[in-house]
């Protein structure tokens, strides 16, 4: 069986994708979860997943002793060990532009990812209108995502970005997450497509298993000094 290897459900947004991948599309795997403790050189998080990956970071996919690393990489072995889940769109176009906007999602949207870090547990309103109001970065990539979301879910008609759940899905749910948490404004529609994600079983289920963690982690939360 698969296995794999993730940090806290609550702050780790690169395990979140390749786990909802798999928990969504019904693949079978066992999650190894490696808790936080810090990122020094000598912690036990990189101790342990230092014996998986060379580089020292989750998520890692490992199939019969073979290990694959980096988000885009597993997500792209899945969908080929997979061909029947269709995790790409089918047709070439739109495979295309999926692959577009993952790697966009993979490589961009830094102002977002610095400024919102991934918190599941928060609800950081208030800090989010700060944010809105004064970081110009933050503004340019929601507009960009909503931009984006907009001009998929009308050609390919939803409910998800390519009609169906795909990879596509799985890499924008960590971002639908930092929405929720900083309540970021948002179009009506997208606003409900957010809520959509969040409402997939295999988001669902990140969304409880961070929930129930109940482990504040200081070096990952910039704007509380303890949990709600």
């Amino acid at each position: 069986m698969l296995q794999l290897y993730i940090g806290n459900k609550n702050y780790s947004s690169w395990s979140m994708r390749p786990w909802v991948l798999l928990r969504q599309a019904g693949i079978p795997f066992e999650e190894v979860v490696l808790r936080f403790d810090s990122f020094d050189a000598g912690s036990q998080f990189k101790q342990q997943i230092g014996a998986v990956t060379p580089t020292g970071k989750v998520p890692v996919l490992v199939d019969d002793r073979f290990a694959v690393w980096d988000t885009l990489a597993i997500a792209e072995y899945v969908a080929e060990r997979h061909p029947d889940k269709q995790l790409w769109p089918a047709d070439v176009q739109a495979r295309a532009r999926a692959r577009c906007v993952v790697a966009e999602m993979h490589s961009g949207f830094g102002s977002l990812r610095s400024a919102c870090p991934m918190n599941i547990e928060a609800h950081l309103p208030d800090v989010g209108a700060l944010i809105w109001r004064d970081n110009a970065g933050v503004r340019a990539d929601v507009q960009r995502l909503a931009a984006m979301w907009t001009e998929l879910l009308a050609a390919y008609g939803g409910p998800m970005l390519f009609g169906h759940f795909t990879i596509a899905d799985a890499f924008f749910a960590p971002v639908c997450m930092r929405l929720t948490t900083y309540a970021l404004p948002l179009p009506p529609a997208i606003a409900d497509y957010v809520q959509r994600v969040r409402a997939l079983p295999g988001v669902k289920d990140w969304i409880d298993g961070a929930l129930a963690e109940k482990d504040f982690r200081d070096f990952e939360e910039p704007y509380r000094l303890q949990a709600d």
